[in-house]
């Protein structure tokens, strides 16, 4: 493979990284430690992840359990999570703070399953739009006297078939997470 082919497949393999860490935070009826990497905690006045600062684990598989490990964070981390957007409260005991999960609706793991495929469908035109600005350089390269027709048709094939390869794989993380999403 080219250097020129390699360049748009790393473009495509941040488009499926950048997939599965939204895949991550789609709160499906499961405890997972991801839902709390966009929450910031005020320490010492400077906005820090809760990751950071505290010790996340998932005691159950709907419940997750924060150790600061430092004691007077947790009001801080408290109110940080009643004022995000995952909507759980938080139960706190003085050294641990748990979040439990109620188990989803069937409406609303609809409703999730429709997020996620429409990350997935965003995720697929982002990767379609990289092989469009593969084959407009291969095109200019090719105007410019840096190509032969061939080696532009060849670059153009081994583009096409690298973003097939890259649609196929979205498919399936949709897919698993469709499935992990439906067997709550």
């Amino acid at each position: 493979m080219s250097e020129e082919t390699k360049r748009y497949e790393q473009k495509m393999d941040g488009v499926i990284t950048h997939l599965k860490k939204e895949h991550a935070s789609i709160r499906a009826g499961r405890a997972n430690p991801a839902l709390l990497d966009k929450i910031t905690v005020d320490y010492y006045g400077s906005p820090t992840p809760i990751n950071q600062v505290a010790a996340i684990g998932v005691a159950e598989a709907r419940v997750l359990t924060i150790s600061p490990w430092d004691a007077s964070l947790m009001r801080a981390i408290e109110k940080a999570i009643l004022s995000s957007d995952i909507g759980i409260n938080p139960t706190n005991d003085g050294r641990v703070m748990r979040l439990v999960f109620p188990a989803p609706t069937e409406e609303r793991r609809k409703q999730l399953v429709k997020d996620a495929a429409k990350l997935g469908e965003e995720a697929k035109v982002a990767v379609r739009n990289i092989r469009r600005e593969a084959m407009d350089k291969f095109k200019a390269m090719k105007k410019s006297g840096e190509l032969t027709e061939d080696d532009q048709k060849d670059l153009e094939q081994v583009m096409q078939k690298t973003t097939d390869k890259y649609v196929k794989e979205i498919d399936s993380i949709c897919a698993a997470k469709t499935k992990e999403i439906m067997e709550i």
